[in-house]
């Protein structure tokens, strides 16, 4: 089974009346609003300017597929000195009470144009070999954004740990067991001490999401079109369990989507995977912009039993794919891990 994809795709694309969206308006996440019947779209964006800064924009729509921008300017845009001052982007969205959670990944200073670097660290500056880890190689950290109503944004911190480059940081809509629940990517958590060859799926539990976490491992790359692994969107709960939407980079370089199910009371096990892809690139919005070859998740919304799936299509633009919900549910159940 496949989502299908909206043929109006690409829901959003760079827009040259805002420089600041002028190259880059893509990897959106999403939440449905059953107060106002709005869908609520936060998407990746950046202009041409050299230092490639990236933020984060906000977009509306009532039937999910044609959106309006809401942003005359970058809505949380990164600012100098701080932690997270040199990006601000792939927003994972969901909804404890009246507060949104906004999980996104940073770097300390601008990534400059990252895709024509293919010899080192990405727009390091020049630091002393004594500086820290995270300044000498501009690693990913993953912060967290609160927000009632899109306007005033409290970020509180860090959620990762300033040592390891860990991405797809994303929250589960509520706590489990007591616990808020995170899964995690880190990326130099590889090798034999890890227990995976290739950068892979973890999950860690916390009292407060401030605090120090240890994440387990999840899931690892299984299939021919995986290598690197990472979670993608915010579970959903079912009966079943956690419907999960994940990323897979294979030797090929292509990013394309997968799906399994966790253990609603114990989300650390894996209860069902879908053995090939439910969504690979194809069209020109997904293979030809700043990446090649990419589909890459970062928001789901269920209404009346139809799953809409938000993707970043080629690093610049966003897609939406759809499919019964039920459909789909009864398709991974097909696929349980002994």
């Amino acid at each position: 089974m496949k989502l299908q994809k909206y043929e109006g795709n690409p829901i959003v694309s760079p827009n040259e009346a805002n420089e600041w969206e002028s190259l880059v308006t893509t990897n959106p996440g999403a939440w449905y609003d059953e107060d106002t019947g709005e869908f609520i779209l936060l998407y990746r964006v950046a202009g041409k300017d050299a230092e490639h800064r990236i933020n984060i924009a906000l977009a509306t729509s009532k039937d999910g597929f044609n959106f309006e921008r809401k942003s005359k300017q970058p809505l949380f845009p990164t600012y100098e000195g701080g932690w997270d001052c040199g990006a601000i982007e792939d927003p994972r969205i969901v909804k404890y009470g009246e507060y949104y959670f906004i999980t996104y990944a940073t770097v300390p200073y601008f990534p400059g144009r990252y895709w024509e670097n293919t010899t080192g660290p990405r727009n390091s500056p020049d630091v002393s070999e004594d500086a820290p880890f995270i300044l000498r190689h501009n690693q990913t950290r993953t912060g967290l954004a609160i927000t009632k109503d899109f306007k005033t944004i409290y970020r509180p911190g860090s959620l990762t740990d300033s040592t390891v480059d860990d991405r797809d940081v994303i929250l589960f809509p509520e706590k489990v067991n007591g616990k808020f629940v995170l899964l995690h990517r880190p990326m130099q958590w590889v090798g034999e001490q890890y227990g995976t060859e290739h950068p892979a799926m973890w999950i860690s539990y916390c009292d407060d999401l401030l605090e120090h976490k240890v994440p387990t491992m999840l899931a690892k790359a299984e299939y021919e079109w995986e290598d690197k692994i990472g979670g993608s969107t915010p579970p959903l709960k079912t009966e079943h369990g956690w419907f999960v939407i994940y990323h897979a980079v294979g030797q090929d370089k292509i990013y394309r989507v997968g799906v399994m199910m966790l253990d609603l009371e114990n989300p650390s096990r894996v209860t069902h995977r879908v053995p090939t892809p439910i969504m690979e690139p194809e069209h020109d919005y997904e293979m030809e912009g700043i990446y090649k070859g990419i589909c890459f998740p970062c928001g789901n919304v269920v209404k009346d039993d139809r799953l809409y799936v938000y993707y970043g299509g080629a690093d610049q633009y966003v897609g939406v794919a759809t499919c019964s919900f039920s459909e789909m549910i009864d398709y991974v159940l097909k696929f349980p891990v002994n």
